[in-house]
Formats: C-alpha cells, sequence, structure tokens
C-alpha cells in the first residue's frame, strides 16, 4: 500500500482515539470533584498536564485561570489547540477524506458526522454530559465498525498500530500526573510532617484514606479499568496494585503491556520491521522488568518518562519505515 494511506490510516486512528481519551478525562474528572471534599485544591490543572499542553494554555495569557470554565473549553472547542476535541476529529476526518476507499464507506460516514455532531454540538456546562457521551460512543463505534468490516490486511496493521500507540501514550500521561499527585499525597501522609496540600482536613491516616482511593478510582475510571480491576485483582484501590494493573497487565486492553503486545502482532506482520521491532522490544523489556512497589515509593516520573521517551523511538520507527516524507 502507498506510504500515504498508510499514514493517514495510522494518524486517523490516533485522532479518533485521542479524542474518546480526551472526553474520558473531562467526564470522569468532574464527577471525581463532586466526590471529593470542597476544601481540596485538586482541580483542572492536572487533565492540562495529562495531554502535554501547559505551554499552549497560558502562551496567549499567563494569567489566565485554569478553572473549570476555561480548561474544558480549552480541551473541547479550541481549534488552536491540536488536542482539544474538535480538532481531533477535525484532524481524523481531514487524515481519512483522502484515502476513504481503504476503509468500509460506513467508518467514513461515522467520523464525518461524528465530527459534524461535535462542531455544531459544542455544550455548555448543562449539556456537557451528553456531549461527552456521544463523543466516546461515537469513537467506540468508529472502532468497532473498523474491526468488524476490514480485512486483515496491512491497512488493517496500521489502523491498529495507531489506535494501540495512541492509547499507551494516553494510559502513561494519566498515570504520571495522577499518580504524582498521589503519591506525594501518601508520602506526606506516611510522615506526617505538614499537611497534604490536597485536603485541609485532619490528618489522621484513617480520615485521608477514602479521600485518596476515590483519587485512585478516577484513575481506572478514566480508563474505564475499575470493574475489571475489582474482578481481577480483587483487594481494595490502592497505588502500587493500580500502577501494576495499568503498567503491566497484559490482558486488559487499556494497560500498556497489552497495548505493547498488540503493536508487536501487527509489526510482525509488515514488512522492513526490523528497527520498529528493536525499539518496541527495549520497550517491552523496561517494562516487564519494572518494579512497582518500589516505583509507587519513588521514580515514578522517570520511569514514565522512560516510556514516553520509548513509545517517541518506536513512533519514528515506523514513520522511518512505512510514511512518506
Amino acid at each position: 500500500m502507498l506510504s500515504r494511506v498508510a499514514q493517514n490510516i495510522y494518524w486517523m486512528t490516533r485522532y479518533v482515539e485521542r479524542a474518546e481519551d480526551t472526553a474520558r478525562l473531562i467526564n470522569v474528572n468532574t464527577n471525581l470533584l463532586l466526590d471529593l471534599p470542597r476544601t481540596t485544591t485538586f482541580g483542572w490543572l492536572p487533565l492540562i498536564f495529562i495531554v502535554g499542553a501547559e505551554k499552549l494554555f497560558f502562551e496567549k495569557d499567563p494569567h489566565r485561570l485554569a478553572d473549570e470554565t476555561n480548561v474544558v473549553k480549552f480541551l473541547i472547542g479550541d481549534r488552536e489547540n491540536p488536542g482539544s476535541i474538535i480538532s481531533s476529529l477535525a484532524a481524523a476526518r481531514e487524515n481519512l477524506r483522502t484515502t476513504r476507499d481503504t476503509v468500509p464507506q460506513e467508518a467514513w460516514e461515522q467520523i464525518n458526522g461524528l465530527y459534524i455532531y461535535a462542531r455544531d454540538h459544542l455544550p455548555s456546562r448543562r449539556g456537557r454530559y451528553e456531549f461527552l457521551r456521544r463523543v466516546i460512543h461515537g469513537a467506540q463505534q468508529i472502532g468497532g465498525l473498523l474491526a468488524g468490516t476490514m480485512t486483515r490486511t496491512a491497512a488493517y496493521d496500521f489502523v491498529r498500530l495507531g489506535h494501540y500507540l495512541e492509547r499507551a501514550d494516553m494510559t502513561t500521561r494519566i498515570l504520571d500526573v495522577r499518580s504524582a499527585n498521589l503519591l506525594s499525597h501518601a508520602s506526606q501522609t506516611q510522615t506526617q510532617t505538614s499537611t497534604p496540600p490536597q485536603i485541609a482536613a485532619p490528618a489522621t491516616q484513617e480520615e485521608q484514606d477514602p479521600f485518596e482511593s476515590i483519587q485512585w478510582m478516577s484513575v481506572l475510571k478514566s480508563l474505564s479499568a475499575y470493574q475489571v480491576y475489582r474482578q481481577q485483582v480483587r483487594v481494595r484501590v490502592n497505588g502500587p496494585d493500580v500502577l501494576k494493573f495499568l503498567l503491566q497487565d497484559e490482558y486488559f486492553p487499556r494497560a500498556v503491556a497489552f497495548c505493547l503486545r498488540q503493536l508487536d502482532i501487527c509489526l510482525r506482520k509488515l514488512p522492513r520491521n526490523e528497527a520498529a521491532l528493536a525499539a518496541l522490544a527495549a520497550l517491552r523489556q523496561t517494562l516487564n522488568a519494572a518494579a512497582v512497589p518500589e516505583l509507587a515509593r519513588e521514580g515514578l516520573h522517570d520511569f514514565i518518562d522512560g516510556v514516553q521517551i520509548g513509545l517517541g523511538e518506536l513512533h519514528g520507527q515506523i514513520a522511518a519505515a512505512y510514511f512518506a516524507h
């Protein structure tokens, strides 16, 4: 297949996954703040760091408040933000528009319809939940339609490469930002040297544990992982177990290890795959060798930075081998 076609299909699925994941983040954060005490300072700014857009967010106005209104507008409808939902859907639509004969006609109709819906229904606060629900379900329908109707040729391999690389990247971003907040909370609780900044409440372990668990639940719910975590891990929600599940579980579709295994399966069916497979093998070895209980105490940020650099190198090898330049 043409390298231009492979590139467009790869980026189309990355942008669809990005739109879905951003919608999930906003929804879960809304619900999380309803569950936490009003004295908490844990708000909307972490979402900006999760998507890696802090420089862009403050570029126009360094004094702009990272409150609910500004952050949600930036993540949903800001066309100058390439990671916003509307920008992601527009980019997915444009990538598919020039390669429509490669995927079923219904996939084009679904992506085009989802973009038009998002463009015409940018929500107020009251309509936000329904808007985000439609985006999430629309993205899932696109994924299911492609999985159920595309022949298993190279084109479908590039669909899956984009899908799972973007998903692995978003999972690591969520863990990096959310866990940094939560782990510092836990550390301060254990040392009891100061009042944790997230909760201006009495400083006993027993009183703070429920709120810490709520935040770890939000990490799981951001990835639709809460129910399956409780089924498989069967322990109370706590940091080390959540980290191990979302980093190293090879059977949960949003865990990093699962995504990397799917990337390996796809790459092995493509030609000129040596460099990409080598980069992927190094990344999988790093992930599998990680001692998560130790990472939960210290070093998690540096570890996830390394994983994200590895994902970037993998993307670079895929682009060098298969895409037009």
